[in-house]
């Protein structure tokens, strides 16, 4: 049993964020603390509970109780993904800090390769998804937005890289130091640069229950993903404008081949106004929904609301 001393620093912290996962947890536990201690090397495991509504925080509870190298962090109500590694980030005490999900798709055993890696001098090692278990349609969408984010992003994003990775002790400092309320970590994570590599994985299946992430919610992810590493859509309503210019030029020729060929009297002025309801509308419209969207992040910025609340912390050695 690998353990830290009162005062002493982890080499690894591990992050993994808990919404209804109470099926999982006690194999969880078994899988990750198991390959963990193969390592041979003193960690911490921060799980961030995300406002389960089951006997989630219960389990972990009685994890705590069992293991002192266990912590957890409580949220007040459900704050999404992304804001529990960040609450994990800021709390890692670790030389180096893994953020994996709950489901048991990343898979514990691969952290013993995560860590080689870091050992030969590389400052961010991520999991590149060789295999997923999804359905054909989720697997669609994933790869689509990953090949979609790399070609319009303004920095390299890696294809197929999801949050499950390790990040030396260095980086972590300067995410802990990003205050964007629509965070983005994988995008944050390239943002900031070092020397980085990518490891094949093959992405497991879910252990129980269901996917916690809903559609609407991987959207708005992809959302984040795309406004915050891009100003392609900004200059999206151009491209758009023209499309409907033409298309508004195809329906002007309708109406004048109608008026040449065909009996049917089409008042006077109604083409034109077509037209131009056509045309002006539709620009309009795009680009006032994309200025919303980059609009939107921004009175979320200035709010200056926390991005979440800690209710209960477990464990923790300075709290």
């Amino acid at each position: 049993m690998s353990g830290t001393e009162p005062g002493e620093r982890p080499l690894l912290s591990i992050i993994v964020p808990i919404y209804n996962e109470e099926e999982t947890l006690p194999e969880l536990d078994r899988r990750l603390i198991g390959a963990l201690e193969d390592l041979g090397e003193t960690f911490e495991v921060i799980l961030v509970n995300d406002g389960s509504r089951d006997g989630s925080f219960e389990v972990m509870s009685a994890m705590v109780a069992r293991d002192p190298r266990i912590r957890v962090i409580d949220f007040s109500r459900n704050f999404g993904h992304q804001a529990a590694f960040y609450a994990g980030l800021r709390r890692a005490a670790g030389q180096a800090t893994i953020l994996m999900d709950g489901d048991l798709q990343d898979p514990p055993e691969a952290i013993a390769d995560l860590v080689a890696k870091w050992r030969e001098g590389f400052e961010v090692v991520y999991a590149i998804r060789k295999h997923r278990k999804e359905g054909f349609l989720k697997r669609t969408a994933y790869s689509l937005f990953y090949r979609l984010l790399r070609s319009i992003a303004y920095i390299e994003i890696p294809m197929d890289a999801g949050d499950f990775a390790l990040m030396d002790e260095r980086v972590v400092r300067l995410l802990r130091g990003m205050r964007e309320r629509n965070k983005f970590l994988r995008g944050l994570r390239s943002w900031v640069g070092f020397r980085q590599i990518g490891l094949p994985c093959d992405r497991g299946e879910r252990y129980a229950g269901r996917p916690k992430y809903s559609i609407r919610r991987l959207f708005r992810l992809a959302f984040d993903g795309l406004l915050a590493y891009s100003y392609v859509p900004l200059r999206i309503a151009f491209v758009l404008g023209l499309l409907i210019s033409g298309v508004s030029f195809l329906l002007a020729s309708v109406y004048f081949l109608q008026r040449i060929f065909s009996p049917a009297d089409i008042p006077k002025g109604f083409t034109t106004l077509a037209i131009l309801v056509l045309f002006l509308g539709g620009v309009q419209l795009l680009t006032i929904g994309l200025l919303g969207e980059y609009l939107g992040r921004i009175y979320d910025e200035v709010k200056r609301r926390p991005e979440y609340i800690e209710r209960t912390l477990l464990n923790f050695p300075d709290v």
